[in-house]
């Protein structure tokens, strides 16, 4: 069974900096991600809000001249997934779908997914109309008509965000109140560009080569109607991407992992960065900023344990 000095899980924005920050620090270390490496980025048609690239760029470029970053270094890339990690004598036993490898320590950087609707449509117009990250996408869509769909705080929030940019808003939720902060229901209700469907569901996303409008039901009354807009953001929440943990990490009530401003978990040498961690804010620099954070963190823990 092969030993690491430290395993880099995920293969996004968080997963390539801290790989790239231990391999300058010399660690001998190995990376694992069962896809390609990108993670979200790579579901992100444009991205125009990361620092130096002010005309924008395609989420695969990005990517691109990120991985690029890590040639000429050697380490191993697994391509597999990670099953469980488990804490043994001070090391980390990372049992992954094909083989068990071994690490000083290790930093999980696997990411979250959003939840889907899993509707017709929804799949065939992700980064053509559909999108879950208003921030992101939002400028796409200026001057123009579009949907957000949930109940929540992010629901509520991004669609204040996005009034500033679009033409109008449908604020779509199942059911008859919002879940969300009554200071931002206050917001929503007095805005003007914003137009609440309640008890209303979305059964399909149509159009032809980019999104065209959603075809609706209203959940109390049964009736069916279409609407037209030319974008749809959905915020029915959001759903961690992490392996088993060993018992003494700690999550949150959704299972994100918890850690200091330093990166660290509840268990040392267990470090997390990225979309897996519990927090507010999910954004390309601020995973390349907690990579980073988390790697120059385990290279301190490997030198005060080695």
């Amino acid at each position: 069974m092969k030993t690491y000095e430290s395993v880099v899980i995920g293969g996004g924005p968080a997963g390539i900096t801290a790989a790239l920050y231990l391999l300058r620090a010399g660690i001998q270390m190995a990376w694992v991600e069962k896809l390609s490496p990108g993670g979200q980025v790579l579901l992100t048609e444009k991205i125009d809000n990361y620092p130096g690239f002010p005309d924008g760029i395609k989420g695969y470029e990005l990517v691109d001249l990120f991985t690029a970053h890590l040639e000429g270094f050697e380490y191993d890339k697994l391509g597999d997934e990670v099953e469980e990690i488990r804490s043994l004598d001070n090391r980390f036993e990372i049992k992954l779908s094909e083989q068990t490898i071994m690490a000083d320590s290790a930093i999980v950087t696997t990411g979250a997914d959003w939840k889907k609707l899993d509707v017709p449509g929804e799949s065939k117009f992700n980064g053509r109309g559909v999108s879950y990250c208003a921030l992101c996408d939002g400028n796409f869509f200026k001057d123009q008509e579009v949907a957000c769909i949930g109940g929540g705080d992010t629901a509520l929030e991004e669609s204040l965000y996005l009034t500033k940019l679009v033409k109008k808003v449908y604020l779509i939720h199942r059911r008859d109140a919002f879940r969300g902060s009554k200071i931002y229901q206050d917001k929503v209700l007095n805005n003007p560009k914003i137009e609440i469907l309640y008890n209303t569901v979305v059964r399909e996303f149509s159009g032809e080569k980019d999104l065209e409008g959603l075809k609706l039901e209203n959940v109390q009354t049964g009736n069916e109607s279409d609407l037209e807009v030319q974008g749809a953001f959905v915020f029915i929440g959001l759903v961690p991407a992490a392996p088993a943990l060993p018992p003494l990490v700690e999550t949150d009530r959704q299972g994100f992992i918890k850690t200091d401003t330093e990166m660290r978990t509840s268990l040392p040498g267990l470090f997390a960065a990225g979309d897996i961690r519990s927090k507010l804010c999910r954004q390309i620099s601020t995973a390349v900023g907690e990579g980073a954070t988390a790697a120059h963190n385990t290279q301190i823990y490997l030198e005060q344990t080695g």
